[in-house]
């Protein structure tokens, strides 16, 4: 084996690792891809055998490029942040769900996309890979004290976050009434299993106008839409949590995930985006 081969070796070894912080702190799959691979790319230019710790090397590396996506995003973002679905991480079985999207629900993204690129990427190293502050502080050109107050406020942020219960099976049969209801146009059906306080968010990107609804009578409103334009559905794992894809002539229409709480349903994040759609490499829905 060369120098090179071993060198890839060795950055095969954390790439999961890398591509969760980059899915993490991105919420997008192809992002996350890209800024792992320009980690690899700058590997290769140094001398490897001067990095004392290559996996908190390859860390930073990776943070302070998704740092730059972010800031790059806020100075060009024209769609509102509100309605703005990341991308899910979508499997047909629980077996399946891919490593990088473990334990980070679709709803905790959601949130995440409120936080400034630092205070995200503090909140991210530390609370959820253990980065130490001190770190952290130098990628984002501040104290360590400075990015212990930044993860504080993120994580203040975070605590908001819709949660789901553990049990997929007791998911399930929420969706699953949900639906139901949805395509009996049954409006009281659908009361039953909305929170009060649900939030719906739909994301079409460029291809129509995105919404932001709140409240269970006009979130079942908005449900009994949405059932007429659905010929078919097939359940999946989205980011950990029971979801549905809705199938029109054997293609995806839309990635529905749902956060089910005590029975009901807090909050709802459908992507409808379909160039999104296309490039989320969904599993095969026959």
């Amino acid at each position: 084996m060369d120098e090179r081969e071993f060198l890839a070796e060795r950055f095969e070894a954390h790439r999961g690792r890398l591509r969760a912080v980059a899915y993490r702190m991105l919420g997008s799959v192809a992002d996350a891809e890209d800024a792992v691979q320009e980690a690899w790319l700058r590997l290769a230019r140094v001398d490897a055998a001067e990095v004392a710790n290559l996996g908190g090397w390859l860390t930073t590396v990776v943070g302070r490029v998704c740092l730059d996506v972010l800031k790059h995003r806020r100075a060009v973002r024209e769609e509102p942040l509100e309605t703005h679905v990341p991308d899910p991480i979508v499997a047909e079985d629980p077996a399946e769900e891919a490593v990088l999207a473990d334990s980070v629900g679709l709803a905790l993204l959601v949130v995440l996309e409120t936080l400034t690129p630092a205070e995200r990427l503090a909140f991210v190293l530390h609370d959820m890979f253990g980065v130490p502050f001190e770190e952290i502080a130098p990628i984002v050109r501040r104290t360590p004290a400075n990015a212990t107050q930044l993860a504080s406020r993120a994580r203040r942020r975070v605590r908001g976050a819709a949660r789901p219960d553990g049990d997929l099976p007791a998911q399930r049969e929420v969706v699953d009434a949900f639906m139901a209801a949805s395509r009996a146009g049954d409006f009281e059906a659908l009361l039953a299993v909305l929170d009060p306080a649900v939030v719906l968010r739909v994301d079409f990107g460029p291809s129509g106008p995105s919404k932001l609804v709140r409240g269970a009578e006009d979130v079942a409103g908005q449900a009994l839409l949405y059932a007429r334009g659905a010929a078919g559905a097939r359940h999946v794992v989205i980011n950990g949590a029971a979801g549905i894809v809705p199938m029109v002539g054997g293609k995806a229409r839309a990635v529905f995930s749902p956060t089910v709480r005590a029975g009901r349903i807090i909050e709802i994040n459908i992507l409808a985006d379909p160039d999104r759609l296309a490039n989320l490499n969904l599993p095969p829905l026959a």
